[in-house]
């Protein structure tokens, strides 16, 4: 497979995934504003930190209210990070790969990109009532994964499809637990209350996670959910989840398993996934969540820099890191 074929389906995925987290993350917010009894600016501008954008942010925006922070992060095309900007970069990246998806896969991915630029038309629209409309991204989403789950061939460009989801999910995935641990935590006069349990129930709704946690575990308790979302091997947005699936798409794109050679991606993942596997929910609270997530999402990147360096670099990639 071309080096640039293999970095647009890479980046496809990526930008598909970060739009439609980027809708999670704001649904969640919007949740947890419902009971939150702090200033609305530093629970929306948790989100910014989330992401690094805060300088970028205030360079265009006065405060960071509700609604300017949910048009940054939707529609505002000077935000390379928003709904907007990914769907135009994704849809790109899929157009120069086109004869390599399946014609559900194309049409899934540009009815979204359709839907979400004639939203960003009528932005005031959406600001006043999200909620529709961020139901309607995450099922667009999940239209173009339906699709290529059910029209398109696992082999080598399904797997470095798979990478860039994969990737861009578990880095996402512990950004949203980090922004609740490490920014709502802090209201400690909450924890343990029912104020609390709704937090952490909509930090798990956020990720799709909150009926297969009470499955699991019946009871929302902060140091389980941490559990679930870092540690199962079973759900899919999990940490150590997403892991085992890069490892899998890597091994079966460099064939690693039959010749007994790891690539540096497949060295750094083992890593991270051994990690997971090692400590305990426990132990890493008492580590710091945070720190353990800023280590993660270090690695991460490193991950992504081998995968590139491997496999994309004679290629010029569609896309705005």
């Amino acid at each position: 497979m071309l080096c640039r074929v293999a970095d647009s389906l890479f980046w496809m995925s990526r930008y598909l995934e970060r739009a439609e987290n980027q809708a999670r993350f704001i649904d969640v917010t919007s949740s947890i504003a419902l009971g939150y009894r702090g200033s609305e600016q530093v629970l929306w501008s948790s989100l910014l930190h989330a992401g690094g954008e805060v300088e970028h942010f205030l360079q265009r925006y006065a405060a960071p209210s509700r609604e300017n922070v949910i048009n940054y992060l939707l529609f505002d095309r000077r935000n390379l990070n928003s709904v907007a900007s990914c769907l135009a970069a994704a849809r790109e990246n899929a157009r120069s790969v086109r004869e390599i998806l399946t014609t559900p896969m194309w049409e899934a991915v540009n009815r979204f990109y359709l839907r979400v630029r004639s939203a960003a038309m009528q932005p005031e629209l959406v600001l006043k009532h999200p909620h529709p409309f961020l139901d309607q991204i995450k099922r667009s989403a999940h239209q173009i994964l339906g699709a290529t789950e059910a029209t398109w061939s696992h082999g080598e460009a399904w797997h470095f499809s798979s990478l860039g989801y994969q990737l861009e999910r578990a880095d996402k995935t512990s950004r949203i637990l980090d922004v609740r641990y490490f920014i709502l935590l802090p209201l400690s006069g909450s924890t343990g209350t029912q104020l609390d349990v709704v937090q952490w129930a909509a930090l798990l709704e956020s990720t799709g996670a909150l009926q297969m946690y009470r499955r699991t575990f019946g009871r929302i308790q902060p140091v389980n959910v941490v559990d679930f979302l870092l540690r199962s091997n079973v759900f899919p947005r999990s940490l150590a989840f997403c892991m085992q699936q890069v490892q899998r798409s890597l091994a079966e794109i460099s064939h690693s398993s039959a010749d007994g050679v790891s690539t540096d991606a497949e060295i750094l993942t083992t890593e991270v996934r051994d990690e997971l596997i090692r400590l305990t929910a426990a132990e890493i609270l008492d580590g710091g969540l945070h720190q353990f997530v800023d280590r993660f999402q270090t690695r991460l990147t490193s991950i992504g820099q081998a995968v590139s360096e491997r496999f994309f670099e004679l290629s010029t990639p569609v896309n705005v890191q």
